[in-house]
């Protein structure tokens, strides 16, 4: 599919590269079709990885997505200048108006904070509320999920004994939901956090079904209402050495960290890691776009 960005967006000469078809605002102009409009809102704090993640998972089918960036009104992002942010984002305040076919909310390294000690918690429940209005279906990642189902369930986080950091095996729980058609019985998908939303409380919760599951790392995808909500525990859309990048980091930070579970070969941290997880993120983004968003968006938003 072709994903339409702005015509100077530094992750559309890396996809392109990639063979990746990417239109930029002109040539989609000219094309006569309706694309679907996607809101990003970005939490994470090298906006610029994850921009080029989620652009890339989004890439895999016929449909040309038209993505929108978001930022929060009242956080000042560190590790991202204020010069790609001014051009490339807008605030919740400048996009509310609007109306999306589908928004994903990103992950974000609070996750050791309380939800209503983050500084942005009151704008992000804002535009939790204004979704189910405004959107079509939304995808929470990682800490975007474990706020989604505290906030819409109220089913808090728990601090893990260490930090889950690796490759883990997920098992299919009930296939006959379209978003995991087409998965293999068990997959691989990347963690990387210190908390958790217990198994038991998603499984006793009525309104919650339970996709995928790994004796390690707990429930890792569930949906709400037919799909207007999904929750993604981890994160599929990592690049082959996003987790070599932070292991690094943290040592050289100084933090205690074990190497990455089932990533390097013989778990030599010299070793290139290999990329076990591409065609099952891909074809979750690909599932959600055409089964949770496509069928079901209205054409006029």
């Amino acid at each position: 599919m072709p994903i339409k960005t702005q015509n100077d967006l530094p992750a559309k000469g890396i996809l392109e590269n990639e063979n990746i078809f990417v239109v930029d605002e002109n040539r989609a102009l000219h094309q006569d079709i309706r694309p679907l409009q996607i809101c990003i809102l970005n939490l994470m704090p090298v906006k610029q990885d994850t921009e080029l993640q989620l652009l890339r998972a989004l890439s895999n089918t016929p449909l040309q997505v038209d993505v929108t960036f978001m930022k929060m009104n009242g956080h000042k992002s560190l590790n991202t200048s204020m010069n790609h942010l001014n051009k490339f984002y807008n605030t919740f305040d400048e996009l509310k108006m609007n109306k999306y076919d589908g928004l994903i909310i990103t992950g974000a390294p609070v996750e050791q904070i309380s939800f209503d000690e983050v500084d942005y918690w009151d704008e992000l429940c804002e535009i939790m509320a204004w979704s189910k209005q405004n959107v079509t279906s939304t995808l929470h990642i990682c800490w975007g999920a474990q706020a989604g189902l505290y906030y819409h369930f109220g089913l808090n986080k728990e601090l893990l004994p260490e930090k889950l950091f690796g490759i883990y095996n997920h098992k299919v729980m009930n296939r006959k939901v379209p978003l995991v058609r087409g998965f293999d019985d068990s997959f691989l998908i990347p963690h990387s956090r210190y908390t958790t939303v217990a198994a038991e409380a998603i499984h006793d919760c009525k309104e919650l079904i339970v996709l995928a599951e790994s004796p390690e790392a707990g429930v890792t995808l569930c949906i709400a209402e037919e799909g207007k909500q999904i929750y993604v525990m981890g994160h599929p859309e990592y690049d082959r050495m996003t987790l070599h990048n932070e292991y690094v980091r943290d040592r050289e930070k100084g933090i205690s960290i074990e190497v990455p579970c089932n990533y390097y070969p013989d778990n030599n941290p010299m070793e290139k890691p290999g990329l076990q997880w591409r065609a099952h993120c891909n074809n979750l983004y690909a599932n959600w776009l055409n089964y949770y968003v496509y069928q079901v968006t209205p054409y006029e938003l």
